[in-house]
């Protein structure tokens, strides 16, 4: 049969324009953009002025988002491996012959057992469209495994369920009217830009701004305070925060007894965490986290920006339930500008059944493969608890080779000679490298998509602004030709761009409106849950979660040390973080030379008392290491560490590093408590300095 085509799909017959559109990048800020094209060429990105979230400002990325557009390496054609895996070493091809191969070779292993085929994506873009809109039609009419993605989020993301009802919280633009903004496991400076603007806004009208960190990062530097905790100890900080609220009777009982359950065993708990034995967990002075309990307990309103750094530990869904619950003891949700945010998604009503088309699977329940597990999962034999060995990987929107843990395990993996892997691209990636075929994508501004966010309560919609650069094609239109050549004749495969994007939203959204400005405002409550109304089954703040007991876990929220707790191995003394490098998203942006020149080289951030104890100065190559590998890069010595505790700044694609590692090759694929997230932040290793000649 014919490919659908995306048909009306292509930019407007225009050479000169402004074009409305969104950032499609994994950040809560979700801008909106004003593409400046002139004779066809896009030649400007800049915030939308119109757009309240945005006010017409860009983070320094995406202000040189033509700059990756148009980058000298950006893949244009589609490429056919030659060399051997890993080699980099590839050859045009046409798309018929790209697209002939690929789903004959789907077609065979699917005929054998469709579960041996395996999606993996994440959050290249965020867009509903080319994210998973056609892309899960797909899979579910193949019946291919399933891709639990949990690598950013998950374990914050039940948290919230189990004790907020869902990803549901105050709106962003209320921050600037709160007295205490507590900022917990976050760096908005570089990774919530116009959040920060409402806290400076805040801290202007008097505000007392207080960051959590294990990193002094540029926003704990900024604020009036910093509590520089260990990692994985935000429970027991935020336990102890609640003794002190009980124990001063800093709490709205009505509040309590109209809007929680479960409050009696909360209570018993939090009266076991003193100050004094939180302290000596979170290795901050008992008197910090006395004067944050005072504060807290008796500032109205106050206001906590949580953010998911602090979950990616063993015990960080309990964290977050435990920071979850403060804002109902003292009933900072009944004021506008009170309360929590950590996501708004739960807020949106994405239609997902209808764009992703589950029904499509009929009867049949494919296995689920966890994404942070992916090193272990591909050099798995086929047994009866693990199914059929994955003989065929289809990877878009993500670049596991560099960013998934225990990165050693995940090159072993992709370098099968007998694992048939297609990678959807912008670029020649870690990942990439390993692909039979590269088949070239459209970036934002090459195709139309539609987009909820985590941070502000706006639908935003993306016009594509050029035509596509040389052969790039959507991802939508790659698995509709694919799903073309594999006989899916299913009405839901013609369905074109514009279509899904109105599909996402249905109903919901007013898409006259996002077609007249490009964002729409849900229309919901300033304080959502000042008399209670949370998304749970009770409609309370749930602080026991009978959920979580039915699974056989504490219902309570407690805290649970790390896997790798630091002190506790003579072999491997030092925790390590991973935080993103400023002027990177995950690992994307890191081959636009303007930005990699700012961040400057890979970098281990160590406090001068551990680089002392091992003879490390600044600008000393050194290798960090434990049992699951080895990272070398440039030493810095710096105030932004915390004794015991190391800051390998990433993630660096692999490739570009200088020995061809990044710093996921420390992590491991250990699960959080719930959500089965990972554990990045929950990390042993020990620094050695290397000789110069190395």
């Amino acid at each position: 049969m014919p490919e659908p085509t995306s048909g009306t799909l292509q930019p407007t017959s225009l050479m000169n324009a402004t074009v409305r559109g969104a950032c499609p990048h994994d950040c809560p800020d979700t801008c909106a953009l004003i593409t400046t094209v002139e004779n066809g060429v896009a030649i400007r990105v800049q915030g939308n002025p119109a757009h309240r979230h945005t006010d017409g400002a860009l983070c320094t990325k995406v202000s040189r988002y033509t700059e990756r557009s148009y980058h000298p390496e950006r893949l244009l054609q589609p490429l056919k491996r030659v060399g051997p895996k890993g080699s980099g070493h590839f050859e045009p091809v046409s798309w018929d012959t790209a697209l002939d191969d690929i789903a004959a070779r789907l077609t065979a292993i699917a005929a054998r057992d469709p579960q041996a085929i395996q999606p993996y994506s994440y959050a290249g873009t965020m867009g509903l469209v080319q994210g998973e809109g056609m892309a899960a039609r797909f899979f579910h009419r193949l019946g291919a495994a399933h891709l639990e993605r949990t690598i950013c989020a998950s374990a914050g993301a039940e948290g919230l369920m189990n004790t907020l009802g869902g990803k549901v919280g105050m709106k962003v633009e209320h921050f600037a009217e709160a007295k205490l903004i507590v900022i917990w496991g976050s760096n908005p400076i570089a990774s919530n830009l116009h959040f920060w603007r409402l806290a400076q806004q805040a801290k202007r009208d008097g505000a007392r701004l207080v960051c959590i960190d294990p990193r002094r990062s540029e926003t704990a530097e900024k604020c009036h305070e910093h509590l520089a905790l260990r990692p994985g100890t935000d429970a027991a900080l935020a336990l102890g925060l609640m003794h002190e609220l009980i124990q001063h009777d800093w709490l709205d009982h009505d509040y309590i007894a109209r809007h929680t359950e479960g409050w009696e065993g909360l209570r018993e708990r939090a009266l076991q965490w003193p100050p004094e034995r939180a302290a000596a967990v979170c290795g901050v002075p008992v008197q910090q986290i006395s004067a944050l309990a005072h504060a807290y307990g008796t500032t109205k309103p106050a206001a906590i920006r949580l953010n998911y750094g602090m979950q990616r530990v063993r015990g960080g869904g309990n964290a977050v339930r435990a920071v979850a619950c403060l804002p109902a003891l003292v009933g900072a949700w009944r004021h506008r500008a009170g309360g929590l945010l950590l996501s708004a998604s739960g807020h949106f009503p994405v239609q997902r059944a209808a764009l992703h088309r589950p029904d499509l699977l009929g009867q049949r329940t494919p296995r689920t493969i966890n994404m942070v597990t992916i090193g272990n999962d591909l050099l798995r034999e086929a047994s009866p608890d693990f199914g059929p060995r994955i003989e065929a990987l289809i990877v878009y929107n993500s670049n596991p080779v560099a960013v998934a843990p225990e990165s050693g395990k995940v090159v072993q993996g992709f370098a099968r000679e007998d694992l048939f892997t297609v990678v959807l691209e912008h670029f020649q990636t870690d990942t990439a490298d390993y692909a039979d075929y590269i088949l070239p994508a459209t970036t934002q501004l090459e195709h139309w998509d539609i987009h909820a966010s985590y941070g502000h309560t706006d639908v935003l919609l993306n016009r594509p602004a050029i035509a596509p650069l040389g052969q790039a094609r959507t991802n939508t239109d790659i698995f509709r030709a694919l799903a073309a050549r594999m006989g899916f004749d299913d009405p839901c495969f013609s369905e074109d761009d514009l279509s899904l994007c109105r599909t996402a939203f249905g109903d919901t959204v007013s898409f006259d409106q996002l077609m007249d400005q490009g964002y729409a405002t849900l229309d919901l409550p300033d304080a959502p849950f000042a008399h209670g109304g949370f998304p749970t089954a009770s409609g309370r703040c749930t602080f026991f979660s009978a959920r979580l007991a039915a699974q056989g876990q504490d219902g309570l929220p407690d805290h649970l040390p790390n896997f790798e707790v630091a002190g506790s191995s003579p072999q491997y003394p030092l925790a390590m973080i991973s935080p993103p490098a400023r002027n990177f998203l995950n690992s994307t942006f890191v081959n636009v030379q303007s930005l990699r020149d700012m961040e400057g080289e890979p970098l281990l951030e160590i406090h001068a008392d551990d680089a002392e104890a091992r003879g490390i100065q600044s600008g000393h190559m050194v290798r960090i290491f434990n049992d699951r590998g080895e990272y070398r890069c440039k030493a810095k010595v710096s105030s932004r560490a915390r004794p015991g505790v190391v800051n390998g700044l990433g993630v660096w694609w692999r490739k570009l590093g200088p020995f061809g590692t990044n710093v996921n090759e420390l992590t491991s694929q250990r699960l959080t408590d719930m959500g089965n997230g990972p554990v990045f932040y929950d990390c042993l290793v020990e620094v050695a300095g290397l000789p110069e000649s190395v």
